[in-house]
C-alpha cells in the first residue's frame, strides 16, 4: 500500500508545467512531461501506469499529490461490508468559505459498496462525488441541504477511485456518479475524469461500467450526449433521478422541474444516444405519501411509455430503479415500509415496466443513497430511521 501524508498536497508540489496525473490521460501526461523536459515519453508512461496499477505516488522527478482519507465508516450489509470514506481537499479560493477561518478544508464522501452478482461473485461499486454540496435543492437529499460549496476537479474525482483502490485495496468493478453533487452541473470535470478512469494505461474501467446520474439538467444532457458519441465512450450509462409521476409532485420535491418540466426532460432523453445493449435507468426514490399514491403508477407508466422500448430493438429501453427513501437529517418523511415498496413495485410490474429495487446499504452511517454530506460544512447527527406504516 502507498503511504499518504496527513495533509492535503497542492498540485503546485509537482514540477512547473507538469499536470497532476490524476487529472489527465496517459497520452496527455506523456506529452506534458516531454514538452517540459521532466521525463521522456517512455518514463512518463511507466510512471503513469505505476501510479494507477500499483499505487506508486513517489517518483524520482516528482510526488503525485493525493487527497488523504481522513475518516472511514463501516457498516455490514447482507452482501458484505459497506465503507464510507472521507477524503480531504482544499477549501474554495473564493466566496464566503474562503474568508471563513473556521473552514480549513472540505471533505468529500464516497462509498464503496459490495455487490454479489448472479454468479455469486463479490465485486465492489464505488459511488463518487462530483461536488462538495449541491445546488439542485432536492428536498429528499441530505447533500442538497448544504447548498453548493464548490465543484471538484478531475483529479479530486479520480482521487476517490485511487483511495478506494490503493488505500482500501478494493477492486472496483463499477463506478456510479451518485455521490455528492449534480454531475451535469460540473460536466467538464466529470467528462475529463471519465476519460482518465477509462484510460487503458490508467484505471482501465470499461465505459459500460460507469454510470452518470443526473436530476435532469436538459442543457447539459446535450453536451453529455455529444460526449458519449466519442469512441470508447458509447456504452456509458445514464441514470435520471425522476422520482415523481407528474410535474406537480416533482416540482414540490425537485426545484429543477419548475424550469425544466418532465415533458421537456423526456424529449431530451428521447434525443439522447441510446444503444440496444444498454438501458436508461430511471431512478425513483420512493417517499411514502408523496409519490406512491393511487394512480401514481399509472402516470409513471404512461410517462415512460415512449422510452420503454429501443427504437430498433424489442428489448426494454429503460429500467425503473425503485429506491426506498433514506431519511435525511430533519426529514419530513419516514422511510417506506417493506409492504409499501412491494406494493408500488408490483403496480409498476403490472403495467409492463421493467423494475428493479436498489438494496438499502449504509443507512445506519448516513452512507446510503441521498444521505451524503460534509459534516465540516453542515453540522449533522445520524438519523434515527422511522419506518412508515
Amino acid at each position: 500500500m502507498p503511504s499518504f501524508s496527513s495533509q492535503t498536497v497542492p498540485d503546485d508540489a509537482l514540477p512547473e508545467g507538469i499536470a497532476n496525473p490524476l487529472s489527465v490521460t496517459c497520452d496527455e501526461f506523456a506529452a506534458n512531461c516531454a514538452a517540459s523536459g521532466v521525463l521522456s515519453d517512455f518514463h512518463a508512461r511507466n510512471a503513469y501506469r505505476g501510479l494507477y496499477r500499483e499505487g506508486v505516488t513517489e517518483h524520482a522527478a516528482f510526488t503525485v499529490p493525493t487527497a488523504p482519507i481522513v475518516n472511514e465508516l463501516r457498516s455490514e450489509s447482507n452482501e458484505g461490508e459497506v465503507i464510507k470514506i472521507v477524503t480531504r481537499v482544499d477549501r474554495p479560493s473564493d466566496g464566503p468559505l474562503a474568508r471563513d477561518a473556521r473552514v480549513e478544508h472540505l471533505d468529500i464522501e464516497s462509498v464503496v459498496i459490495p455487490m454479489i452478482g448472479r454468479k455469486k461473485r463479490l465485486t465492489y461499486t464505488l459511488c463518487v462525488s462530483s461536488q462538495v454540496g449541491c445546488a439542485m435543492g432536492c428536498g429528499f437529499c441530505e447533500t442538497a441541504q448544504m447548498g453548493l460549496v464548490r465543484s471538484l476537479t478531475p483529479a479530486e474525482i479520480v482521487g476517490q477511485w485511487f483511495a478506494a483502490r490503493h488505500v482500501l485495496g478494493r477492486e472496483i468493478r463499477n463506478i456510479v456518479f451518485m455521490g455528492m453533487g449534480e454531475p451535469l452541473d460540473n460536466l467538464g470535470a466529470v467528462q475529463q475524469a471519465i476519460r482518465v478512469l477509462t484510460d487503458h494505461n490508467g484505471p482501465a474501467q470499461a465505459s459500460s461500467r460507469i454510470t452518470v446520474s443526473t436530476v435532469g439538467r436538459i442543457d447539459a444532457l446535450i453536451g453529455l450526449g455529444e460526449f458519449v458519441r466519442q469512441r470508447g465512450l458509447q456504452r456509458l450509462g445514464l441514470a435520471v433521478s425522476l422520482n415523481a409521476p407528474n410535474d406537480e409532485v416533482r416540482s414540490s420535491i425537485m426545484p429543477i422541474n419548475r424550469g425544466m418540466p418532465m415533458a421537456e426532460l423526456r424529449d431530451a432523453l428521447l434525443a439522447f444516444p441510446r444503444r440496444s445493449s444498454s438501458k436508461l435507468c430511471i431512478e425513483y426514490v420512493l417517499i411514502p405519501g408523496v409519490n406512491d399514491l393511487p394512480g401514481h403508477a399509472d402516470e409513471l407508466a404512461e410517462y415512460l411509455r415512449p422510452l420503454h422500448f429501443h427504437p430498433t430493438a424489442g428489448t426494454p429501453g429503460c429500467v425503473v430503479n425503485v429506491i426506498p427513501y433514506n431519511p435525511r437529517r430533519d426529514s419530513p418523511w419516514p422511510a417506506p415500509s417493506e409492504e409499501q415498496v412491494e406494493v408500488f413495485m408490483s403496480a409498476l410490474l403490472d403495467r409492463g415496466l421493467f423494475v428493479k429495487r436498489r438494496q438499502t446499504k449504509g443507512r445506519d452511517m448516513m452512507g446510503a443513497c441521498g444521505q451524503l454530506g460534509s459534516p465540516n460544512i453542515r453540522k449533522r447527527r445520524y438519523v434515527d430511521v422511522t419506518v412508515g406504516a
